[in-house]
């Protein structure tokens, strides 16, 4: 005789010992996902040795990471993903034209200050995603997400240096302050591309990736064509290391290693990348963070992670 299963016995031995394929999912989306950081943490070195303006750099992040995207997508037989719906066509063509212009006021930054504090400031993308979601999504933060942007934001303040900026000559503060505005700005409008991410979450992440890179290919040629193009040689190397690596490579490590990891995981491991950018920052470059700016970053990291965290935690609980 045919016996069925019973269910609340098989759900009972299920929790009780969780499938070991499950963990090992999870494990081998880490090692991308790092690796795909790490690649993004060495993108000052590739700005810094290419010496283009940050139009002409963007455009070349855009062109290069177009093809890369395109041989992954063909890969993975996303192509015909491509066409869009007249619904979905305006709100993928407004992510593009923010995701660019975050690209170029990134590159702007990283001209007047140094890429590991570039890439600290614009990870202040998480708490712009929660004021968004707050003002054009109707979405109540609570009371701990409010203390999260708080402290936050203190994290932000003593990140910038700016007790440190006090001694420096008055022309380095005033690029330096350019500097942060442009990070500020250009997370908070990385952070809109978030939001509106989430109408679109029927694309492939790679979609919207390849449809950013074809907006920037299209509109910013006129920099270089413009400018002048560099010389043949070692700055197109440079310059196409951003595109096929720091967005191609890159994109495709992090998004496969994010379909394998549960939010969590991501929040934190996601500080690989400005630890990584530091890290080249004082190893090739030679900057130093002073002490109040280290404590900024943790507190900006701490906070990050705790409004982040802070939703999965509550869904268990609730579960």
């Amino acid at each position: 005789m045919h016996r069925y299963p019973n269910p609340t016995r098989s759900a009972a031995a299920h929790h009780a010992h969780p499938r070991p394929h499950v963990a090992h999912h999870a494990v081998a989306g880490v090692l991308p996902f790092l690796l795909g950081s790490a690649l993004l943490g060495s993108i000052g070195v590739f700005v810094h040795l290419a010496d283009a303006d940050a139009l002409t750099a963007t455009w070349f992040r855009c062109a290069f990471g177009l093809l890369g995207l395109t041989a992954w997508l063909l890969w993975r037989g996303q192509l015909g993903r491509l066409r869009l719906s007249r619904s979905t066509a305006v709100w993928v063509l407004l992510a593009s034209v923010l995701m660019v212009l975050g690209w170029v006021l990134f590159f702007a930054a990283m001209e007047r200050m140094s890429a590991g504090v570039a890439v600290v400031l614009f990870h202040l993308q998480p708490m712009w995603v929660l004021v968004l979601g707050a003002l054009c999504l109707g979405e109540r933060p609570g009371r701990p997400k409010v203390v999260a942007v708080a402290a936050s934001m203190l994290g932000l303040v003593l990140a910038t240096g700016v007790l440190e900026q006090v001694a420096s000559p008055q022309d380095a503060r005033s690029a330096y302050w350019w500097g942060v505005g442009f990070c500020l700005l250009g997370a908070f409008l990385t952070a809109a591309v978030t939001v509106i991410a989430r109408r679109l979450r029927d694309l492939p992440a790679g979609v919207l990736a390849w449809w950013q890179c074809a907006a920037g290919s299209a509109v910013l040629w006129i920099a270089p064509a413009h400018e002048g193009w560099p010389a043949w040689g070692a700055s197109w190397f440079w310059l196409a290391g951003l595109g096929l690596v720091h967005t191609a490579m890159a994109y495709a490590l992090i998004y496969t290693g994010m379909a394998r990891l549960p939010t969590g995981r991501i929040a934190v491991l996601q500080f690989a990348y400005p630890a990584m950018a530091i890290l080249v920052d004082w190893l090739y470059f030679g900057h130093r963070l002073g002490p109040l700016q280290i404590a900024g970053i943790a507190v900006m990291g701490v906070a990050i992670c705790y409004a982040e965290r802070r939703p999965s935690a509550e869904k268990l609980h609730s579960a």
